[in-house]
């Protein structure tokens, strides 16, 4: 039966009260927790097809939501993606799942799922874990629902994938009653304009590729990122103070993450050099219409798209070339078990 309280008392708890149990120990927490027929539809083996099976749209999803989960087992769910993000990592995913709430005054709940349910619902978001959590062996877990989808990848009880990694923001500003003026992607966008604008004409001429943002990020919700030539202005092409505004925003998607992997995910992009990176931009160059932009390298891809809604919806992506849901490391373990 559908368990209609709400989650973001609990989201609320979270933020003051969560313990130090390890990533195996939460995950392993959350599954005992479940009944028989949940813990079917939640827990895979880290093979299964399911895991590469990420969206950011309201559609069916294969699992249990939250709508399924009682009180204890919503916070156990939350309390394994706590662990998994920074503070602000977390905020900005409980904010993404409040928007709901706006959508549906902003819509007046016309939209429904193909079983009749409303599509804009705070509940419908659901957590699978892959594999089986351990603190030696690998395994995985993935948190989603709309505009939000996370993807985890643990060995030796260490977070070694967070990507892809999709958060997305509608409206992007809200100005409804209880939301005034709410950004939750606010560094992302302003940070964006902030760069290019900072840039002289030469450099302008570098970095725009088109005068019209793209429909959509352009990796949509690929397994694989493949095809995308690098564009833009290099990070060695800008001055001094252009540096410092790039390395702002590269570490505004970097720093979603949970601390430990962020610091790892950052010193391999700094392995790969730094000076390889580009920044591109399609679009406006101002707020109010469709824009753009992109930060690319040899084992990067950051995604940012504002063009729907009037330019007040929002989708970023931060995908990992060599290491997307762990499988180059994945491999490499194959490899050496056989």
């Amino acid at each position: 039966m559908r368990n209609k309280l709400s989650l973001i008392p609990l989201i609320l708890l979270l933020f003051n009260n969560v313990n130090a149990e390890d990533l195996y120990q939460k995950a392993n927490s959350f599954l005992n927790s479940l009944s028989d027929d949940l813990k079917s539809k939640t827990h895979y083996n880290l093979e299964d097809p399911e895991r590469f099976n990420i969206h950011f749209v309201p559609i069916a999803r294969k699992g249990a939501s939250f709508h399924d989960f009682n009180d204890e087992q919503k916070k156990l769910a939350l309390d394994l993606l706590k662990a998994s993000l920074s503070n602000e990592g977390f905020r900005k995913s409980t904010e993404i799942i409040e928007l709901e709430k706006v959508l549906i005054v902003v819509e007046n709940n016309q939209y429904k799922m193909p079983d009749g349910s409303p599509m804009r619902d705070p509940l419908n978001y659901y957590l699978w874990i892959f594999g089986d959590p351990s603190k030696d062996n690998f395994w995985g877990w993935r948190f989603e629902g709309h505009h939000l989808s996370l993807s985890f990848t643990s060995n030796n009880n260490q977070i070694v994938s967070s990507t892809p990694s999709f958060l997305g923001s509608n409206p992007a500003i809200v100005n409804v009653d209880g939301f005034d003026h709410r950004e939750v992607l606010k560094s992302e966008t302003d940070l964006g304009f902030k760069l290019v604008n900072s840039l002289n004409k030469e450099q302008l001429a570098l970095t725009l590729f088109s005068d019209t943002a793209p429909k959509e990020i352009i990796t949509r919700n690929n397994r694989k990122v493949e095809n995308i030539d690098p564009r833009g202005i290099g990070y060695a092409q800008l001055n001094d103070k252009q540096k410092e505004m790039f390395l702002d925003l590269l570490n505004v998607y970097i720093n979603n993450y949970e601390d430990g992997y962020s610091e790892t995910f950052r010193k391999r992009i700094q392995q790969a050099g730094v000076e390889n990176l580009s920044f591109a931009w399609a679009g406006s160059l101002k707020p109010g219409a469709g824009h753009y932009y992109r930060i690319q390298g040899p084992m990067l891809l950051i995604e940012y798209d504002n063009i729907q809604n009037n330019a007040n919806h929002v989708h970023s992506v931060v995908r990992d070339l060599s290491n997307d849901f762990g499988e180059d490391l994945l491999k490499a373990h194959y490899q050496d078990s056989h």
